[in-house]
């Protein structure tokens, strides 16, 4: 497993890595920076590095960094920061552009000795098909709960292997979706590490284990956890306060983030 540190303009990133890291994790992820112009200033790209800088010095070599660039870097920052970032030994860059934009970074993604992940927004096998047949990504993660469940899911994760490439199941969602992934990797040869939400930054009032029955189900040790083995998922939702719950409601919207002249900005 791994864990999530900092927010979506990570502070003390280094601090809250070696939290994790003494709570058992071996591996982590942290945004990489804010949302970019198409052509951006230097400053920007520096406060990228400063915070995995004190990273990867707060948690030494041993443990695996992935940053997330979410989709919202352009192709020529994107370039810019691959290239900076690669003396850090990354355990991944994640997203270094959005699914659609790969194609205009093919021989940078290929020629980068940091492995390359993505797959997030991708919804089905036929998304998947062209992205692993360009020789970009090292790494896939699709979301069983996008792109329609167990069985898709692991036709996905067949394919890649094919292709000698691994795979992350996205999950920053709750006990049923983690249960699903991990029956998924249980089975997939190129399953190789699983995120999860325990902890994440927008847990406010509640967490993960707050909507299981028996929360030792999923007993994080060494930054590890075991494959579910009970009837189903292997795990019982707690509907008592899965009802106490729904009583309050839920209107979760993504923040609207907007570059300086007003455009949109990705999330």
């Amino acid at each position: 497993m791994y864990s999530w540190i900092g927010g979506d303009r990570p502070a003390d990133t280094a601090r809250a890595a070696k939290e994790a890291v003494d709570r058992g994790f071996t591996a982590i992820k942290m945004n990489g920076t804010e949302e970019l112009q198409f052509l951006d200033t230097w400053d920007k790209v520096e406060r990228c590095i400063a915070n995995v800088t004190a990273v990867r010095e707060a948690v030494g070599n041993n443990v695996g960094i992935g940053v997330d660039f979410h989709g919202r870097v352009h192709k020529p920052m994107a370039k810019v920061l691959i290239k900076e970032l690669e003396p850090y030994k990354l355990m991944f860059i994640e997203e270094p552009v959005l699914s659609e934009n790969v194609g205009g970074l093919l021989d940078v993604l290929r020629n980068t000795p940091t492995p390359i992940a993505l797959g997030e927004r991708l919804f089905s096998r036929w998304d998947f098909k062209d992205i692993l047949a360009s020789g970009a990504v090292d790494i896939i993660q699709p979301d069983p709960s996008h792109c329609g469940g167990i069985t898709e899911a692991r036709k996905i994760a067949f394919m890649a292997e094919a292709y000698d490439i691994a795979v992350a199941l996205h999950c920053p969602l709750g006990p049923i979706a983690l249960a699903t992934c991990l029956q998924i990797d249980a089975g997939c040869y190129n399953a190789f590490i699983q995120e999860q939400s325990l902890g994440i930054h927008y847990n406010k009032s509640n967490d993960l284990l707050d909507y299981v029955v028996d929360p030792a189900v999923f007993a994080y040790e060494d930054g590890m956890v075991a494959i579910p083995d009970g009837p189903g998922l292997g795990i019982e939702v707690n509907e008592e306060y899965v009802i106490e719950r729904a009583k309050e409601g839920a209107r979760w919207r993504n923040p609207v983030w907007r570059h300086k002249d007003g455009s949109f900005a990705e999330w």
